[in-house]
């Protein structure tokens, strides 16, 4: 029996090899213990020993090739044995191979299963398959926040089918589809893959437990709501019994709980219908959407529902998201599902953390004239500018002197932007998102002033989209209202550099040979070392410092 031998871990650190030298070739026989290839790993060159015995019937890497271990390296079997089928299926075989002797039939079987997609499977005509949308770049799972439709339902192209609750936002997605909704394969609350089986759209009374039970054999399909291919409705071996996911947990704390609080408006089947903005704005104020008339479509919630409401009541709302206090004297906790926001932000920083080499630097910043400037600015009809928008504004102009700052690494190349957004950090009640100003650079402060208003207040009810809060090549995270003096923020990777915005204060600075008191704010910027270098970083802390401390020249 065939043996798929992948490139091995043949070091801690190790996550991709270089065969150096193949020490056999096709057709040699293979003894178990005779050295295969000399491996480059990311510390030395070692000799691959093979665990099995047989001929060498494939090679997959040849020498000088790179690939990621557990990738396919060679095939040994018996003389003149088809091997077709592991090649076909390679990439699903390789993970479960590795340089022991690999089990004896599923290695040959599983290729099979995993290139079964529901787009071979036998499908009913007319019907379309729609899976988990990937709705922002860093999307890699999804929860159903709240269905819009209901299976039986007539689903026109561009109906509302569902809220989706990504890493960044709640957003509505829209069928692209017409027809009738046959099966849900996601309840509300319940998360699962990018292009996992989400509903089955298609002609009323067709039977789709084929279509199901093939989709959930094979794995998700690589395209969302597509028209799969027309086929001949055909029974499946096996028998299914409603191919749902187990039945939603039911989680507890406030962040599960956040979406059910103003998820009890009474619709045709008892179930809230409200946008992500109108529940956004209902949590925030108190109200209990159940007293709440819906003049939207189909008597759907929305914003100026709440803006418009007048007999709040907050005493039960609030109350099914608290946590029960403990008993005294009592151990006792309470399970909170992570929210896939807090999820992205955590591989997020898992990720900066590991693979960048961080450094600080720190400086303070005499606010004295910004502090006069600010007030003569915000003295003008209709301006209102923060001292953050300041330091956004000084940021994007010192960018332009420091182009190594406004970098991104990569394993092969540095990557200059030619072009400058910065991110501004925001945080919400699920953790913090970064919304991004494009061309910072080419807009006057009360531009960049309206625009981090009105981020920000797409961000705090979930309403942004996913561009909004791509393509930044600079961030600036601020705790000084929180009172914080100062602070290091992680890297918002791609980019190589954020800068930590501490609180104003009033402390003894020496003016013109006396002690007086000034008001100081301190800077702080992390920076990535593969790409920036400590000079270089102090010089664009300089070029801040210069524009922050007088103003006028950002006006000029």
């Amino acid at each position: 029996m065939a043996q798929i031998i992948t490139m091995p871990r043949l070091s801690d650190t190790m996550t991709e090899g270089v065969v150096a030298k193949w020490l056999k070739a096709v057709g040699d026989k293979i003894e178990e213990g005779d050295i295969l290839a000399e491996i480059e790993t990311d510390k030395a060159t070692m000799e691959f020993e093979s665990f099995n015995e047989g001929y060498l019937l494939h090679i997959g890497l040849q020498e000088g090739e790179t690939a990621p271990v557990d990738s396919l390296l060679a095939i040994i079997g018996d003389e003149g044995e088809d091997f077709s089928a592991l090649l076909s299926g390679d990439a699903a075989a390789a993970p479960a191979a590795d340089a022991e002797p690999a089990t004896e039939a599923p290695a040959a079987e599983e290729p099979k299963a995993e290139v079964a997609t529901p787009a071979a499977a036998a499908i009913p005509e007319g019907i379309t398959v729609v899976t988990m949308p990937r709705l922002s770049d860093t999307m890699t799972d999804g929860t159903v926040a709240t269905w819009l439709k209901k299976v039986g339902d007539e689903v026109s192209e561009g109906d509302i089918l569902a809220e989706i609750e990504t890493d960044k936002a709640t957003m509505e997605f829209e069928s692209f589809n017409e027809g009738t909704l046959l099966y849900i394969g996601l309840e509300e609350g319940q998360t699962a893959p990018v292009d996992s089986l989400l509903a089955v759209i298609g002609d009323a009374g067709t039977d789709v437990s084929g279509v199901v039970s093939s989709f959930q054999i094979g794995g998700g399909s690589n395209e969302t709501a597509a028209e799969a291919p027309k086929a001949e409705a055909a029974a499946t071996s096996a028998p299914i019994e409603k191919a749902a996911p187990a039945a939603p947990k039911q989680a507890t704390g406030s962040t599960a709980s956040a979406t059910r609080t103003v998820s009890n408006i009474k619709s045709e089947n008892g179930r809230i219908v409200a946008s992500p903005l109108a529940k956004a704005l209902a949590e925030e104020k108190g109200i209990n959407l159940a007293k709440v008339v819906g003049t939207g479509e189909g008597g759907r919630i929305v914003k100026t529902d709440i803006e418009n409401f007048t007999d709040v009541v907050i005493s039960e709302a609030p109350a099914a998201s608290s946590v029960a206090a403990a008993p005294v004297g009592e151990v006792s906790q309470t399970e909170v599902k992570n929210s896939q926001m807090r999820k992205a932000i955590v591989r997020a920083l898992d990720n900066s953390q590991t693979t960048a080499v961080n450094f600080t630097i720190g400086m303070d910043i005499n606010m004295d004239n910004a502090i006069a400037s600010r007030k003569e600015i915000n003295s003008l009809p209709d301006t209102k500018v923060s001292f953050n928008d300041l330091v956004v504004k000084a940021c994007a102009m010192a960018l332009k002197s420091h182009p190594q700052i406004n970098t991104q690494w990569t394993d092969e190349q540095t990557i200059y932007n030619n072009h400058i957004s910065i991110g501004v950090a925001v945080a919400i009640e699920d953790g913090l998102v970064v919304p991004v100003i494009p061309f910072t650079d080419t807009k006057s402060l009360t531009q960049i002033g309206a625009e981090v208003k009105d981020l920000a207040i797409k961000a705090k009810t979930k309403k942004l989209t996913p561009a909004e809060m791509s393509g930044s090549t600079f961030t600036v995270s601020n705790l000084g209202m929180f009172g914080v003096d100062n602070f290091t923020s992680i890297i918002n990777q791609p980019n190589s550099a954020i800068l930590s915005v501490g609180g104003i204060k009033q402390k003894p600075v020496v003016k013109d040979g006396a002690i007086v008191v000034g008001n100081i704010m301190n800077l702080t910027l992390a920076c990535d070392h593969r790409t920036i270098d400590g000079a270089v970083g102090a010089a664009f802390m300089n070029t801040v410092k210069q524009y922050i401390e007088n103003p006028v020249t950002m006006l000029a």
